[in-house]
């Protein structure tokens, strides 16, 4: 097999959970050597559901591909390995909260005066600086402040969230892109830098429509919770068909439309003609197309049909519909990896796809700890009489999970 492409880059991870690992897990799939340093007694993503022998399947499918360490790194010895470690990596990511890193001699300052050609990324939900910075936060915290969330629900009722971490894997997507950017540009004979990255700015870029919209509207048009519609155009929503549901979405593509549902009265109507202006008329316009699918026999007949017209449409599978469609087996979106202690698990499959590498490499995810040893021996020249005080000094540690 030849050289994957990030393979001969270094990189120490000091994240947790999913925002964080998620770019270091795409860093790892891709050939980057990635040493994961963890507290004592594991991150948390060590604890989660579902758990085999007390290892976790969560943290097995963010962590294929990463050499672990469990270093206490509040102290001096532990700071000593880690920056040891620092002055031969190219990257550094973390996604503690703002501080933590300084108060453990681990911060940008400290960082780029050991290795000034260092790329550094953090990543926490408000950034590493402002008035929010210091809070904790999660992907539903950032959704919250975004906005996101304010527009999940019915209309005029409570606000809905999904249990679903899009905020942080697009964190983490928008993080490994930021890293292989600041890369080539060292590449090119830049230097190295700092990266920040916030969980809210990535959630708030999700408003393809709606901020702009508010501000050249001078306010007048802010985006409500619509429910099964969207709030401004049509055709654009949820609809039923039998006992089963399907999104349609007839906004580039209304005389196909209106041919699939047998409305051909509605095709040369001036009031649909525009899209930025049907949506005033989306009580006619979706009504019209409920009526059609209350005549459907099944959602797979309806389907049939608006895809014959090149009318945008899909069932609304769950997950293990989803696992089982025939086009996500054909494309492989679920792939299955191992782990020696749980067994096989199915988990998403990378959705980069290289025709250099068309198969992700098989990879595993790390015990507590599992590499202490090789890497002092091997990168630090520790010799087996340190590495055992270190153990023995609580400085580093190790557990079968």
């Amino acid at each position: 097999m030849s050289q994957r492409m990030l393979e001969g880059f270094k990189v120490v991870d000091f994240t947790h959970v999913v925002a964080g690992p998620h770019a270091t897990k795409i860093l790892a799939e891709h050939g980057a050597e990635v040493i994961k340093i963890e507290p004592l007694y594991g991150e948390l993503a060590r604890t989660l559901p579902l758990q085999r022998e007390g290892r976790s399947g969560y943290f097995v499918q963010h962590n294929i591909g990463k050499k672990t360490m469990a270093i206490d790194i509040s102290s001096k010895e532990g700071q000593d390995i880690c920056h040891g470690l620092i002055k031969q990596a190219d990257v550094v990511v973390e996604n503690f909260a703002p501080g933590v890193m300084k108060n453990n001699n681990l911060d940008w300052e400290t960082l780029k005066a050991i290795n000034p050609d260092l790329i550094m990324c953090s990543i926490s939900c408000f950034g590493q600086d402002g008035p929010l910075a210091n809070l904790p936060g999660f992907d539903w915290i950032g959704q919250s402040y975004a906005g996101i969330i304010d527009l999940l629900g019915k209309k005029d009722d409570t606000p809905v969230f999904g249990d679903f971490a899009f905020g942080d894997v697009a964190t983490g997507v928008h993080a490994y892109g930021a890293i292989v950017t600041a890369l080539m540009h060292r590449l090119r004979g830049g230097s190295g830098q700092h990266i920040d990255i916030s969980l809210i700015e990535v959630l708030f870029s999700f408003h393809e429509l709606s901020v702009q919209l508010f501000d050249s509207t001078g306010g007048q048009m802010l985006p409500t919770r619509a429910g099964a519609d969207h709030y401004l155009l049509a055709a654009a929503g949820i609809f039923k068909c039998q006992d089963r549901y399907l999104f349609i979405v007839g906004l580039n593509q209304w005389a196909g439309l209106t041919k699939a549902i047998g409305r051909d009265d509605m095709a040369n109507d001036p009031r649909f003609k525009n899209p930025a202006e049907a949506g005033q008329y989306k009580d006619e316009i979706n009504g019209a197309i409920q009526d059609w699918l209350d005549t459907v026999e099944s959602v797979d007949k309806a389907l049939e049909i608006l895809q014959a017209n090149r009318v945008a449409c899909a069932p609304i599978l769950n997950i293990a519909e989803f696992m089982e469609h025939p086009h996500v087996k054909e494309r492989g979106c679920v792939r299955t990896i191992k782990d020696d202690m749980f067994g096989e698990i199915r988990i998403p499959r990378t959705p980069l796809r290289f025709s250099e590498f068309p198969e992700p490499p098989d990879l595993r995810a790390g015990t507590l700890g599992q590499y202490n040893r090789e890497i002092l021996r091997e990168r630090l020249s520790y010799s087996e009489q340190q590495i055992a005080d270190l153990e023995t000094a609580g400085i580093i540690g190790s557990k079968n999970i």
